[in-house]
């Protein structure tokens, strides 16, 4: 089996989330921007990756072109590991983080995809099991800076049956509101996404701790302030991070420097399957709670790592409703838990309408 194609697609999909649509990016978020990475063979298997794209995806897909493509068409797709350590090494002079890093990921996602189908079972089963057939989803709610908008979106999370949700609230009289609108029995996480300086987040953890938040994350700039995020262990409440890492090294580093207590690779942005497996090996018997807002390949691989790794422990769900969801059978949570895909791969693929109707050329 040999690969004859490398693909990149990119979707624009429209999405409501009821909030201002400003605070995360460098302009107002109103659309899933979606990389997809269609890797095709020569008996007709086809494997598919996402890549990290939020306000990047046209640069993303270049790198999937220009870089991936020409060092992967023609080879064996079956060793992913062995091609992704390849294409780290061969993309050294772009940088290992960021574009470079996530135009990685979407292609291992797909070698992956595809390794599972040549072999007739899901990605859990080839990583080296199926430990569970679903796992308990968390409501990832976007900023709304609103107190009244705060606490409508937290209890309508409640009433779908979710029993944990992140705030994505830079303020605390927000993160009250939420707190007072879900009850004491609901889990609470925070992140800030790096808004907060170092004394600002020691100042506050003592509150958020009263109001018993689960973790905070991300708390301060740049989010790789390891020896920072050390400091604000073992204060009350629980110090999560690393959305933002390319690569197994920070992981490495933040391991090294007790930074974290519970570690976020994103399988879009980290180098994909491959090297979550390798944190997952680094980093066994530490809560892992994987980065995952996205609806294509790499939510089903965040699925299929969970089924396969016993340390991770929840699925992060952006409430948010997108036009059309990208997935055939989208595997979506009911009553706070999604179950798991077994079929073979990641165990479903994109739905041919939603790239015809939303894809950019």
């Amino acid at each position: 089996m040999r690969i004859t194609s490398v693909d990149p697609i990119v979707l624009r999909i429209p999405f409501d989330d009821g909030s201002a649509r400003v605070g995360l990016f460098p302009t107002a978020w109103t659309h899933l921007d979606v990389v997809l990475v269609r890797i095709a063979t020569d008996d007709g298997l086809v494997g598919w990756g996402e890549a990290f794209g939020y306000s990047c995806a046209p640069a993303v897909a270049a790198m999937v072109r220009s870089a991936c493509a020409p060092l992967l068409i023609g080879r064996d797709p079956t060793d992913p590991a062995a091609l992704n350590a390849e294409l780290q090494r061969r993309t050294v002079l772009p940088g290992r983080h960021g574009i470079t890093t996530f135009a990685i990921s979407g292609a291992d996602i797909a070698l992956w995809d595809l390794a599972a189908k040549a072999a007739g079972v899901s990605l859990a089963e080839l990583l080296g099991g199926r430990r569970r057939r679903e796992v308990p989803a968390y409501a990832s709610l976007v900023r709304y800076g609103d107190g009244d908008l705060v606490e409508r979106y937290a209890r309508e999370a409640c009433d779908a049956g979710y029993r944990e949700i992140k705030l994505h609230e830079i303020t605390l009289p927000e993160i009250h509101r939420a707190r007072a609108a879900v009850g004491p029995d609901v889990k609470l996480t925070v992140d800030v996404n790096c808004a907060w300086t170092h004394d600002f987040a020691a100042s506050v953890i003592p509150e958020l701790a009263a109001l018993d938040i689960h973790w905070l994350e991300e708390p301060v700039f740049p989010p790789e302030d390891w020896q920072g995020l050390a400091r604000l262990r073992g204060r009350g409440v629980a110090i999560a991070a690393g959305e933002n890492a390319c690569t197994v090294t920070p992981f490495q580093e933040a391991l090294r420097a007790e930074a974290l207590d519970i570690l976020q690779p994103s399988v879009t942005k980290v180098g994909g399957v491959s090297v979550i497996r390798d944190i997952c090996s680094l980093a066994a018997g530490r809560t892992l709670a994987p980065h995952s807002p996205y609806f294509g390949p790499g939510y089903l691989a965040t699925l299929q790592l969970a089924a396969w790794c016993p340390d991770v422990t929840t699925f992060e769900h952006l409430a948010v409703a997108p036009e059309a969801w990208p997935l055939l059978g989208m595997p979506l949570p009911r009553g706070g838990a999604v179950a798991i895909p077994d079929g073979p791969g990641l165990g479903c693929d994109p739905d041919p309408a939603c790239i015809d109707r939303f894809r950019v050329t």
